[in-house]
């Protein structure tokens, strides 16, 4: 079995994320995936065998859209993901704009990303640059510009396209990782 059809049976195993790809399908973006911490906490707490899905902080759905960069986007799909799927703690994020509001939040400015799959490839860890989309004849696909070994393989590292040593230590240390899923390897920074 490859790495792709091990990832999509780990998430066509999970009712609560298939329900969320159902609900992220319903807003008819030509360019969007739920993954990050969503997806690595399905992987990792399946790779463990936890009977529960891990808490999540957030569920990310990114999409990208070059035309319209309006934060008030984000909030109105952000409002009608709760409506198709409530429950569950979305955040959508344009990842086209995210150039306009990264200096002030990280402290670094950033280029403009130039598509999804460009953005993916720059999320802080290669084990959370992964995103999965459903299609409209519910086939699974997955968006990996930095492989699924990280994710498959339990193993968290900087990833150096966005993220600074600083915030690679800080989120090691605030997202528990061997606390919660103690098989996983922690690289150091």
């Amino acid at each position: 079995m490859s790495d792709v059809e091990r990832l999509t049976c780990l998430v066509r195993a999970a009712p609560w994320f298939m329900a969320a790809l159902r609900a992220g399908r319903e807003l008819g973006l030509a360019s969007w995936c739920i993954g990050a911490g969503a997806l690595r906490n399905l992987v990792w707490d399946a790779l463990h065998g936890h009977a529960q899905h891990s808490t999540l902080a957030d569920v990310d759905l990114a999409y990208f859209c070059a035309t319209d960069l309006a934060p008030a986007r984000d909030a109105e799909l952000q409002h009608r993901l709760s409506a198709l799927c409530p429950g569950l703690p979305w955040e959508v994020t344009n990842q086209a704009g995210v150039h306009l509001w990264f200096e002030q939040h990280f402290g670094h400015a950033v280029a403009p990303l130039l598509s999804l799959e460009d953005a993916i490839a720059s999320w802080p860890e290669p084990a959370t640059a992964v995103g999965v989309w459903l299609d409209a004849r519910d086939a699974l696909h997955v968006i990996a510009p930095l492989g699924l070994n990280d994710l498959l393989g339990l193993r968290v590292r900087r990833n150096p396209a966005r993220v600074s040593l600083e915030t690679y230590r800080e989120r090691c240390a605030t997202k528990r990782y061997a606390e919660r899923w103690p098989r996983v390897v922690i690289e150091p920074a």
